[in-house]
């Protein structure tokens, strides 16, 4: 498994402008929620405990097993994205009881992506899942370090990925460059 570092470097490489950042912070949490609205929509219900209001289906089950992948990759930092899944496990759980959970999960990650996509028009860079569909796990990990390196947190790793993000950066161009000419 590569490291946080260069997970997040790499990722961190087509995402350098702040509009697409932004655009990210809307697209990937509705991507996410409709994703796992969909997981609760399948009906497999690995086992229900009633009198505790639990049950351990699809959706309870990804949560646990990406949050498993966070915490090897960053602890402090999946602690924010446990904390950011919660809330989206439990309300998608609640969409999913409603009719029509189906087109809703749709639609939301339909939009997401259209937001996805317009970021990316101002990056002028492809999406980092096109050449590592890893990098589709990473981008909630991302957004949660780009907060915590907001709120001041993680600056020794903020420190880290951006000039590795950069260097990759112009790779990238000078690649793209000589395929073009």
């Amino acid at each position: 498994m590569k490291s946080a570092e260069e997970q997040l470097s790499t990722y961190k490489s087509v995402h350098l402008n702040p509009k697409n950042i932004n655009t990210h912070f809307i697209g990937v949490p509705l991507i996410i929620w409709s994703l796992f609205l969909l997981l609760n929509l399948i009906p497999i219900n690995f086992f229900t405990l009633d009198s505790l209001g639990l049950n351990i289906n699809l959706a309870s089950v990804f949560a646990i097993g990406i949050s498993i992948y966070y915490i090897k990759l960053h602890a402090r930092i999946a602690i924010g994205l446990v904390m950011f899944i919660i809330p989206v496990l439990y309300t998608s759980s609640l969409v999913a009881q409603q009719s029509g959970g189906l087109w809703i999960a749709l639609s939301v990650f339909v939009v997401g992506w259209i937001i996805q996509l317009i970021g990316h028009q101002y990056e002028k860079a492809k999406p980092a899942f096109i050449d590592d569909l890893n990098q589709l796990l990473i981008g909630p990990f991302f957004l949660m370090a780009e907060v915590y390196f907001f709120l001041g947190l993680e600056p020794e790793l903020d420190k880290q990925i951006t000039p590795m993000a950069v260097e990759k950066r112009r790779a990238l161009e000078a690649e793209r460059r000589a395929m073009s000419s």
